[in-house]
C-alpha cells in the first residue's frame, strides 16, 4: 500500500468505509461526453512510448474509457463545485473510526492468519525487520484481508483524475505507470481494480509505488500484490523499510499523561528521548516496559482528543506508517490492531468525544488562528496535530481552558474577537 505523501491517497479507508464507498461512488460512471477527454488520453502516447509501452497496449487500454464524475476532488468545467465526501480519518471522531468491535473482529481474523502464514511472516521480519503483526494490520485495514473487493476500474479512476482532478500531474503519471503494468503483463486490464484513489492490490499500492517497492517473495518470478499473500505483505514491508522503518522499535506507546501536561507540545517537532518523557510523569499504559534502546530514541506526544482520551508517545516508526496513509487515526488503527493480535486489551483510556465540529467550522477556526500567526499550515478543515496545538496556544493567550480540542465555544470566542476588531 502506498507510502504516500499525498493526502488524497485515500479519502475513505478501504476497510470499514467499504460499504459507504460502494454506496456513494461505485454506481455507473457519469460520462462527460466530451471529445476533449479522449483527445487528452490520446495525447499521452509520446509519454507512454518513452516509457516503453507498446502502441497495442496503449490503444487497448484507453479505448472507450469515459470519465467517472462520481469521484471526489474533481474540477469539471460548467459543473458547480461540490465538496467531496468526507475522508473518514478526518470527519469521524476517534471512537467512530477506531471502533472496538471492528478491531476485535479483525484481530481475531489476524490471529488465524498469523498461524496460517507464520513462516512467511517470520521470513519477512528476519529479512526486512518489519513485524508480521504490523503487516497483518495493514492488510486488515486496507482490504479486510482481501474480503473487501476494490470497486473501481483503475484506468478509469486514474484517467479521470489526470484530466479533471486537482492533482493532474500526479495522476497522469500514475496512469502511465498503470499502462506500463499492463504492458509488462503484471495483470490483465479486467483485473485492474482500484480504490477511488487509484490504489490496487491486497495492501493497496499506487502504480508508481508498485515499481518502487513491489517484491517477489514467493519466488515464482512475479510481483503479485493482487493474489500472492507473501508478495503483498513483503511489498508492504519493503515500502516501510524504504521510508525509514527501524527494526526493533515499537510504533508508539499509549501513556497516562500527567495532569500538568501542556497539550500544545503535541506536534512532531517537539521531541525528546522516550525515557525523558517517562521521567516527566508519563506512565506507559498497562505497565508496558519499553526496551533500553527505545528509551533512548526520540519520541513525540500525540493527543488525538487534546487532553481528553488516550495519549501516546510516538516513535519514528509511527511516522513511517503515517506515510502509508497520511492520517493519525489511520496509524492509531493499524498500530493498535497490530498490538491486539497478541494482546487482547483495548486502549487503557477510553475515547471521550462523540462529535467534532463540521469541516467548515474547523476551516473558520484555522483561518482565525492563521491571522493571529498561530497556525501556518493549510486550511483544510481537519483538526490535526498542528491545528490542535495552535488552538491550545490561542486558549493560553486568552485565558481559556487549555484542552487543545476544537469546540463551538472556542470558535464563538474567536469570531467575537474578530467582530470587535481584535
Amino acid at each position: 500500500m502506498a507510502l504516500i505523501t499525498s493526502w488524497f491517497r485515500r479519502f475513505l479507508p478501504s476497510l470499514g468505509a467499504g460499504a459507504l464507498c460502494v454506496a456513494l461512488l461505485s454506481g455507473p460512471p457519469a460520462s462527460a461526453a466530451e471529445p476533449a477527454f479522449q483527445r487528452w488520453l490520446e495525447s499521452l502516447w509520446p509519454q507512454a512510448q518513452a516509457m516503453g509501452i507498446s502502441r497495442k497496449t496503449f490503444d487497448s487500454a484507453i479505448r472507450g474509457v469515459e470519465p467517472d464524475l462520481t469521484l471526489p476532488d474533481l474540477e469539471v468545467p460548467g459543473r458547480p463545485g461540490r465538496p467531496p465526501p468526507g475522508q473518514a480519518e478526518f470527519v469521524q471522531t476517534p471512537a467512530d473510526y477506531i471502533k472496538e468491535a471492528n478491531i476485535a473482529r479483525l484481530a481475531a481474523q489476524a490471529k488465524k492468519l498469523a498461524a496460517e502464514h507464520g513462516r512467511t511472516l517470520a521470513a519477512i521480519e528476519q529479512k526486512l525487520g518489519v513485524p508480521g503483526n504490523v503487516l497483518l494490520a495493514i492488510w486488515g485495514r486496507e482490504t479486510a484481508f482481501g474480503g473487501y473487493k476494490l470497486p473501481k476500474n483503475a484506468i478509469t479512476v486514474l484517467a479521470t483524475q489526470g484530466y479533471y482532478g486537482r492533482r493532474k500531474e500526479m495522476f497522469t503519471q500514475e496512469l502511465l505507470y498503470a499502462l506500463k503494468m499492463l504492458d509488462e503483463g503484471h495483470l490483465k486490464i479486467g483485473d485492474m481494480r482500484a480504490s477511488w484513489g487509484g490504489a490496487m492490490g491486497l495492501t493497496q499500492f499506487l502504480p508508481s509505488e508498485f515499481y518502487k517497492h513491489a517484491v517477489d517473495f514467493d519466488g515464482d518470478g512475479k510481483k503479485d500484490i493482487w493474489h500472492s499473500v507473501p508478495d503483498a505483505l513483503a511489498s508492504a514491508a519493503q515500502q516501510l523499510v524504504n521510508k525509514g522503518w527501524q527494526r526493533g522499535m515499537h510504533w508508539a506507546y499509549e501513556v497516562r499523561a500527567p495532569k500538568s501536561v501542556d497539550c500544545t507540545m503535541g506536534v512532531p517537532e517537539v521531541t525528546r528521548p522516550l525515557g525523558d518523557w517517562l521521567k516527566q510523569g508519563f506512565v506507559p499504559a498497562y505497565g508496558r516496559k519499553p526496551t533500553a534502546a527505545e528509551l533512548a530514541e526520540p519520541a513525540s506526544l500525540l493527543q488525538p482528543e487534546g487532553i481528553y482520551g488516550p495519549s501516546f508517545l510516538t516513535t519514528k516508526n509511527y511516522f513511517v506508517i503515517k506515510q502509508y496513509n497520511f492520517s493519525d487515526l489511520y496509524v492509531l488503527y493499524v498500530g493498535h490492531l497490530s498490538d491486539r493480535i497478541t494482546d487482547s486489551r483495548p486502549f487503557e483510556k477510553s475515547w471521550s468525544k462523540d462529535k467534532q465540529l463540521r469541516t467548515a467550522d474547523v476551516e473558520t477556526m484555522q483561518r482565525n488562528l492563521a491571522k493571529l500567526g498561530l497556525y501556518k499550515d493549510k486550511v483544510d478543515g481537519k483538526a490535526g496535530m498542528l491545528t490542535r496545538s495552535a488552538l491550545g496556544a490561542y486558549q493560553k493567550a486568552n485565558n481559556l481552558k487549555v484542552d487543545c480540542w476544537p469546540t463551538g465555544n472556542v470558535l464563538s470566542h474567536m469570531q467575537g474577537r474578530s467582530a470587535n476588531g481584535n
